[in-house]
Formats: C-alpha cells, structure tokens, sequence
C-alpha cells in the first residue's frame, strides 16, 4: 500500500493545531497559541511538523486548513469549513455518533453527522460570547484563577447559583455581584459553566439531535463543562483524548479522501 501523507491545520482564533496523517494514522500533532500573526503560527506549525518527523514539503501530498484563520494559511491547497472538519474528526474517533458539539474561544457549533462523518445539518452560535470560551476567560480573569483550573474548582460547588444574563458583560457583572455576596469561587464557576450549558441546550434544542454527543473544541478539556452539558442534556458526552484536534485532524482526513478520488 502506497504511503499517503496529508496535512491538516486548524488556525483558531485562540489556538491553533495541526495534524499529520499517514494513511489512516495520525503520525503527528502539536497545539499552540495563535499569537498575534496566526500566519506566522502556521508556518510555525507546519515547519515543525516536518522538522520532528523528517519530512520534506515532498512528503505531504496535500495540506488542508480550517478554523477562524484558514484562509491567510499561505501553502494550504485547499480551504474547509471547520463545520465539515468537526464532523469528519469526531466521526473518525466515534463512528457511532450522530451529534457534536464544538465550543471553541469565539463560536459554538451543533453539528449532526451521518456514520462517514458527513454533515446533515448544524447550527451554529458566532454572535454571542456568553456561550463560548470566551465566557470562561472572562471568568477566570475575575475570579483571579486560570482557565486551566476552573474545571476541576467547579467540581467542588455545593450551592447551585443561577446566571441569567445573555451577554458576557452582564454576566460579569453578575459574576463581580456574587463575590460581593460571598459566594464560593467553586459555586460562581459551576454556575458559569451551567449557563453555558443551558445556551448550548438552546442551541441544540433547533436541530433534531441524538445521543451520545462528541463533546470537541478546547472548552472540551474542562471537565466541569463536560458535567454540565451531560446533565442539561440528559446525554452521554464523549470526548476524544486531545480534544483540540478534532478541527485538524477533520482536515488531514478530507484532504486524503479527496487525494483518493
């Protein structure tokens, strides 16, 4: 069998990915930070790639990009929606599921996906921070803690408190009213990532949808928000090891189908 190597880069407006993909295998993948010249990082990304694994620009039959910055990435031979990606990525870790849900720093995306990982429908939320990463920022900021720990402070929460507001700044607002009330750091985080849940059920709520859900995205790796959405849900919640990948990985995967045909 003939070696096939493709690329695929996910340039998110926080973090950027890539996946190398030898066949069926992925044989490479690094996260960073998107920094101030996302196309700059993609270089950075695929320079890299190729240096750990000693190939040349030869050796990659096609390079695919996604995400906020897919298209500033200069060697990239094609552009894909980061819905399509998602669908492909997540179909590639669970071929059973039917339904993703991708949180990233800007968007969230419902994505309904057929067993080869092609898309039938989504919805997606690119207006409103208040459902996004975003959201988790800002609250870790005012919390005074990072966005790293917030999953496992919520998990500590014994009092349930309720966020209403529907844009970030209020809800902030809220957030800096709960501290003055003495609130617990872990309950104002668990109420955080409960409102994000109930927005993303709203979200869901347009599309005819089936469990179990590919959880995808960076906000993915907080397990509290992982709790919050199997419970608002009512739903199993799978997420893949290194759930940043999903968008590239959809990419390198596309990029060797297309090579096949």
């Amino acid at each position: 069998m003939d070696t096939i190597r493709t690329a695929g880069i996910d340039l998110g407006s926080r973090m950027s990915k890539i996946i190398i993909l030898e066949n069926d295998q992925i044989i490479y993948s690094k996260v960073i930070s998107t920094a101030v010249n996302p196309k700059v990082t993609s270089q950075i990304l695929y320079d890299s790639a190729l240096s750990e694994l000693s190939l040349s620009t030869s050796d990659i039959i096609a390079i695919y990009s996604t995400g906020y910055g897919r298209n500033i990435v200069p060697f990239a031979h094609k552009k894909i929606s980061e819905i399509s990606c998602h669908a492909k990525g997540a179909n590639y870790f669970y071929p059973e599921a039917r339904t993703v849900i991708d949180i990233g720093g800007q968007d969230s995306k419902i994505i309904l996906v057929n067993e080869k990982g092609h898309v039938t429908d989504f919805v997606m939320n690119d207006r409103c921070a208040a459902g996004t990463g975003k959201f988790l920022e800002v609250t870790a900021t005012t919390l005074e803690t990072t966005i790293d720990h917030l999953g496992q402070l919520s998990l500590q929460s014994t009092e349930k408190l309720e966020i209403n507001s529907t844009c970030v700044v209020f809800a902030e607002s809220e957030i800096i009213g709960l501290i003055a009330e003495g609130k617990s750091q872990a309950d104002i985080i668990s109420s955080v990532h409960y409102s994000i849940a109930r927005r993303t059920k709203n979200l869901i709520s347009q599309l005819t949808w089936h469990s179990p859900i590919v959880f995808t995205g960076g906000v993915a790796k907080n397990i509290g928000m992982r709790k919050s959405i199997s419970e608002i849900m009512n739903s199993k919640v799978l997420v893949p090891e290194n759930s940043f990948i999903t968008g590239a990985l959809g990419a390198a995967i596309l990029a060797k189908e297309d090579m096949g045909n």
